[in-house]
């Protein structure tokens, strides 16, 4: 009997953690209530936020991911015009991955205590409206991959402990109001991918050491007061090096620098207040590759250097207030829907970018070398350059959409491409396609007539483009398409009954993707006859309202050939590629025909894989073998029997025998939409 109360400690000690498991979170309910207060302080957002909840992670929060643990591992709350402050709070959610912030209203300062989230690894606190000093305890963070806090208020200087965060790939700073040196302990960040210091107050030389990082593919430095050499190593990232509007920086080998004077060669190196520094408190200047502190010596000439330090802190004042008021400019127009191009700042190659930023507030692309398929070419009118244009989204629209391409936004893989689910700074979801530069036409006019006709095609029943963007610093090519939330056709096939489409759907959907196909079959005065050359059940996708859409229409007029011959492994593996292609290896309307013919097939059957069964079925109007089971019989046999005929028709071998898209139209439109 004495051992009784130990068996009954052990048991309760074995299962404390599967009771933990099974009850609800609520340890960190009035904590999040007091993030949400803070954050959304007119509750006007984060309504879903109930303190009420029994569970927090039950997804009945917007925005807020849990671990199996019910511990919160995400905050995704980008765009959705919250206008509090960042509460300290946040800094106790220990398991906290992801912050995600950016395109907010959000003002204040950022708290020192998110330096308490030694998981997080992706902080995004950009386009908001914070002010103060970056905490110099965000270095303590140990994971941090991406840190962005561009396009806020931010003063002060760039902490040098941020060159403490050993996993950092990105740091984006750019249009704050940052002051001082760049610091020469950005140096030691190995991982380091892109940093962007643009549009600051920064004085000062360029660390050598950031020249030597290994991973670094893009520096941008412009407009700031920067001065002295600019390192030759950085001639390595080629055009991932942007300085313009650094009127003291010279180097050789740069297109637009001086060559520098024996001075700014001085291994001493421009100092940011002249010559000598004992005026200012040492803790005042940043630390910077080349401003080196020499408490041994006194210049004889320390009035002049005093004089000077007077004059450039003048100088320094006046650029102050005219970077405040193009900053403020730039706040309001850059993330509206135009570009002021009349800046007095901008050089000759910005005054042309603005230029073709009034087409779209997106246009700054980046190419590779070698590859510049959208550059200005002479083969194309401006009347079609204009259009492109108007398309054109630039890397960091991108980069920010897909949350650095995180992986939890990957919506799948191919041999050539890879799709994320994305969310531009209007708030609007889309699909993002990325497609290696290997994969594309190396042709360049081959490229860009393929990018032409993409623009071109706008049809209820077709995916529409949105965009597109070539990233040099990446070597990708990215299409931007609307999000469709209901996934693709063959999410509906091979399903349980409760789940099937019902009878008017299928007619729908059937009727949807011939009106798609016969768009682009036929030649209209701005696009040309188009034969999509893949169509297949995985391509067609389905909106919330049953619309089908045809995806991927006119791809293969970017893709090597190869790589189209690669797409169509697939297609024949499901039955879809025509047998006359096998002979003739080409495409022609009939190859589309008969794929849409398979695709009727599927979509009365409820099957993706298509039998001889099937087809006997339809010839012989025996709706068991190719009707959907699961329509319990809710169907019109004569629709049926005229479906089945189509697709017999559609899928024949010869393709002479095929009737063409606008016959099927026809017979298509002679069926009832609604009837069952």
């Amino acid at each position: 009997m004495a051992l009784l109360p130990l068996v009954t400690l052990f048991l309760a000690l074995l299962l404390l953690p599967f009771s933990s498991l099974s009850q609800p979170s609520t340890t960190n309910l009035s904590l999040l209530m007091a993030i949400k207060s803070s954050l959304d302080p007119q509750g006007l957002v984060l309504s879903s936020w109930s303190p009420n909840a029994t569970d927090p992670c039950n997804a009945s929060f917007v925005g807020l991911a849990c671990n199996e643990q019910g511990q919160v591992v995400n905050i995704t709350l980008q765009g959705r015009g919250l206008s509090g402050k960042i509460p300290p709070e946040i800094g106790q959610l220990k398991s906290l991955s992801g912050l995600y912030l950016h395109f907010n209203k959000l003002h204040g300062v950022v708290p020192a205590e998110l330096a308490n989230l030694t998981n997080l690894s992706d902080l995004y606190l950009n386009v908001n409206n914070l002010f103060g000093d970056i905490p110099r305890q965000i270095g303590d963070m140990p994971n941090l991959q991406v840190l962005q806090l561009c396009y806020n208020k931010l003063t002060g200087n760039i902490p040098t402990q941020l060159g403490s965060l050993k996993k950092l790939s990105v740091l984006a700073l750019q249009s704050n109001q940052l002051s001082g040196a760049i610091p020469a302990s950005l140096g030691d960040l190995m991982m380091l991918n892109r940093l962007d210091l643009s549009f600051n107050r920064l004085f000062g030389s360029i660390p050598v050491k950031l020249a030597d990082l290994p991973l670094l593919k893009v520096l941008d430095i412009r407009n700031n007061t920067l001065s002295g050499n600019v390192p030759l190593a950085l001639k390595r990232i080629d055009e991932g090096f942007q300085y313009a509007n650094n009127a003291e920086l010279c180097g050789i080998n740069f297109p637009s620098l001086g060559i520098c004077t024996a001075s700014a060669q001085d291994t001493n190196g421009p100092k940011p207040f002249g010559a000598a520094t004992s005026h200012l408190p040492a803790k005042d200047i940043p630390e910077s590759a080349n401003v080196q502190h020499n408490g041994g010596q006194q210049s004889r000439k320390s009035q002049s250097a005093a004089v000077v330090g007077l004059v450039c802190l003048i100088v320094a004042v006046a650029v102050a207030g005219l970077f405040s008021f193009s900053w403020y400019r730039r706040q309001k127009q850059r993330i509206g829907s135009a570009f002021d191009s009349n800046d007095a700042r901008l050089s000759t190659d910005q005054a042309k970018e603005a230029c073709r930023r009034s087409a779209s507030p997106l246009i700054s692309l980046e190419y590779s070398n070698g590859w510049d398929p959208l550059a200005k070419r002479q083969d194309v009118s401006s009347f079609s350059q204009e259009v492109l244009e108007s398309y054109m989204y630039n890397l960091d629209e991108v980069e920010s959409a897909t949350q650095y391409f995180s992986e939890m936004n990957l919506l799948g893989k191919s041999s050539f491409s890879a799709i994320y689910k994305g969310m531009l700074r209007d708030g609007s979801t889309v699909a993002i396609k990325c497609i290696s530069k290997i994969s594309c036409k190396s042709d360049e006019a081959d490229f860009l007539k393929g990018l032409k006709l993409l623009t071109s095609l706008k049809h209820e029943n077709l995916l529409r483009l949105r965009g597109f963007c070539c990233s040099k610093g990446r070597g990708e090519c990215f299409l931007v398409y609307d999000f469709v939330s209901n996934g693709n056709l063959l999410h509906y096939l091979d399903v349980s009954a409760g789940k099937a489409l019902d009878w008017p759907t299928r007619k729908y959907i059937i009727k949807g993707i011939a009106k798609g196909i016969e768009y682009l079959h036929k030649s209209q005065s701005h696009k040309p006859t188009l034969v999509h050359s893949n169509i297949s059940a995985e391509k067609v996708l389905i909106d919330q309202h049953y619309n089908p859409l045809l995806s991927d229409s006119g791809l293969h007029k970017l893709l090597a050939d190869d790589i189209v011959f690669s797409t169509l492994k697939g297609s024949a593996a499901m039955g879809y590629l025509a047998p006359e292609y096998t002979t003739t290896g080409r495409f022609t309307e009939k190859s589309d025909v008969y794929a849409f013919g398979m695709i009727i097939f599927q979509i009365l059957s409820g099957k993706s894989r298509i039998t001889q069964l099937n087809c006997h079925g339809a010839e012989i109007s025996r709706f068991e073998d190719f009707i959907d089971a699961n329509l319990a019989g809710k169907f019109k046999e004569s629709e049926a029997a005229r479906l089945g005929e189509v697709a017999l028709l559609c899928t024949h071998e010869s393709p002479n025998h095929r009737p063409d898209i606008g016959a099927v139209m026809q017979e298509l439109n002679g069926i009832p939409s609604s009837s069952c």
